[in-house]
């Protein structure tokens, strides 16, 4: 079967991984990087022996699909550039900044029969893989994102950010609607909310406490699950999941009646994951891992929350 022809529009952080992965896969040619920085869309490009575009209009014609890696106020626009010009897109998480845009570039690629993937990483941890082998029903969440500082990313709130990764992972696995978000959250150094809090509560009797902080001393990220049967611990950054069941036969356990058992799984590399998802689903013409409209579901939720958290910080304010 002939290459499909990507590209990498954006070359700043995230992009240049994106490129990387793409120059050595085995299905898919890398024909190009696009990036208005003329001298960073050079030197990614020159690193792998393609061609550097300075516009997306400019490798309109030379590609089947794209990742859009631009910052995220640039994602509908950007994105929708392409699906109009039937080209298949992953955009980064959060599939946009608003829902009307997510909504449009949803509704544009049914028309065309055209796919949207949508950048959520997290999914393609092999730790969060196995939680759907182990996951019924799950009755309380708590999930903690806490990261050092970093510039990148600031250009919009933590919620959209960081907490979004849980955000999506909560939804898919409770797969109940939510009844009720109560927030909060400030910002610390940059202008958008640094840290927030969450609570969701769903229709099926699920609770969610979600934190996610960008001014930590340390990084951090962990979901803890509880369940009529289990306490599930998932540690993502080393791909470690702990699990507490009740078992009659566990005699000598830490817990009385729960067997504990540990899995650790070798490091494995969730971008080319997710990019080889992205190709195969191209290339075989179905449904991506996380669809646009699960991308859409999760900004809905993290949009909810950002505006609570900008209610509290107002009210702390005392405006």
């Amino acid at each position: 079967m002939k290459k499909l022809r990507v590209g990498v529009i954006g070359t700043g952080y995230l992009g240049k991984f994106h490129a990387e992965k793409y120059a050595h896969m085995e299905a898919a040619e890398l024909v190009g990087v696009v990036d208005t920085n003329q001298k960073q869309a050079v030197e990614i490009a020159k690193k792998h022996g393609v061609k550097a575009f300075f516009s997306p209009e400019e490798i309109l014609g030379k590609v089947d699909a794209v990742s859009i890696v631009v910052p995220t106020p640039l994602h509908y626009q950007v994105s929708r550039i392409f699906l109009e010009h039937d080209v298949d897109v992953l955009i980064e998480k959060p599939i946009t900044t608003t829902l009307k845009e997510a909504d449009s570039l949803i509704d544009l690629a049914e028309s065309r029969g055209l796919i949207i993937q949508v950048g959520h990483l997290e999914r393609f941890n092999p730790a969060v893989i196995a939680l759907e082998d182990v996951i019924k029903t799950p009755m309380f969440i708590e999930s903690h994102r806490l990261s050092i500082f970093q510039p990148r990313g600031t250009d919009v709130d933590v919620v959209l950010d960081l907490m979004i990764h849980d955000i999506d992972i909560i939804l898919n696995l409770v797969k109940s609607e939510i009844t009720s978000i109560q927030a909060a959250g400030i910002p610390v150094i940059t202008k958008h909310g640094d840290i927030a809090n969450a609570r969701l509560e769903f229709a099926g009797g699920c609770v969610a406490n979600v934190t996610a902080s960008r001014i930590s001393l340390k990084n951090e990220r962990k979901l803890r699950l509880f369940q009529r049967d289990a306490y599930i611990s998932v540690d993502f950054a080393n791909r470690e999941i702990t699990m507490i069941r009740q078992d009659g036969k566990a005699k000598d356990s830490i817990i009385p009646g729960m067997d504990i058992n540990s899995r650790c799984f070798t490091k494995s590399d969730a971008l080319l994951a997710e990019l080889v998802s992205f190709v195969q689903s191209v290339r075989n013409r179905i449904s991506p891992e996380v669809t646009g409209k699960m991308g859409r579901d999760a900004l809905q939720v993290a949009l909810s929350i950002v505006e609570q958290t900008q209610l509290s910080h107002r009210k702390y304010l005392g405006s």
